[in-house]
């Protein structure tokens, strides 16, 4: 089910365990910080040496103007965290059919967003169509530039694909160690 636009579109509700238990306008969500889902992208170069990230719009509603890593967006009523993650990389950058590796769910609670991201990665080398009303632009950063702007706290980082990203750089050195 393909979801509504702007602010009444309708949004899966999550419980603190990320359980879907019912739905609300993304406004409401907003407003009242209720829990919800994302589905999260984290597209990696065929050699996995780099990441591609992109600048987010001035007119987005929540952390307009900063870098992101994750290409993704709110799970709509009646739609999964993997479908949610499809369609957002596909709308936000262009990309099709690609295999969707899952990562991890990262719990974003703050003054501003109440929500599971469920992560995933896909290995794509381009070509990249930005959407233009949430895309400004994109580049390619090696895993050791992405390292860099992550752990610089004055960055333009967007905070939870901050938190996300150091998650997944967490786990991919533990695995490297294991």
């Amino acid at each position: 089910m393909p979801p509504m636009s702007g602010s009444d579109e309708l949004v899966a509700l999550y419980d603190l365990d990320g359980t879907a238990v019912g739905a609300a306008t993304r406004s409401r969500v907003r407003a009242e910080g209720l829990w919800h889902a994302a589905g999260v992208v984290l597209v990696r170069s065929s050699d996995g040496g780099s990441v591609y990230v992109h600048l987010r719009t001035p007119t987005k509603d929540v952390y307009p103007s900063t870098w992101d890593c994750w290409a993704g967006g709110i799970v709509a009523v009646g739609e999964t965290p993997e479908e949610c993650a499809r369609r957002e990389l596909a709308e936000e950058l262009g990309v099709h059919g690609v295999e969707l590796r899952p990562l991890f769910v990262h719990v974003t609670d703050d003054d501003m967003i109440r929500c599971h991201n469920f992560a995933y990665e896909t290995r794509w080398d381009g070509p990249f169509v930005h959407q233009p009303s949430e895309v400004v632009e994109g580049r390619w950063l090696t895993l050791a530039e992405l390292r860099s702007w992550l752990d610089d706290p004055e960055s333009r980082f967007i905070p939870d694909g901050r938190l996300g990203a150091l998650e997944w750089f967490r786990r991919e050195t533990a695995q490297e160690n294991a």
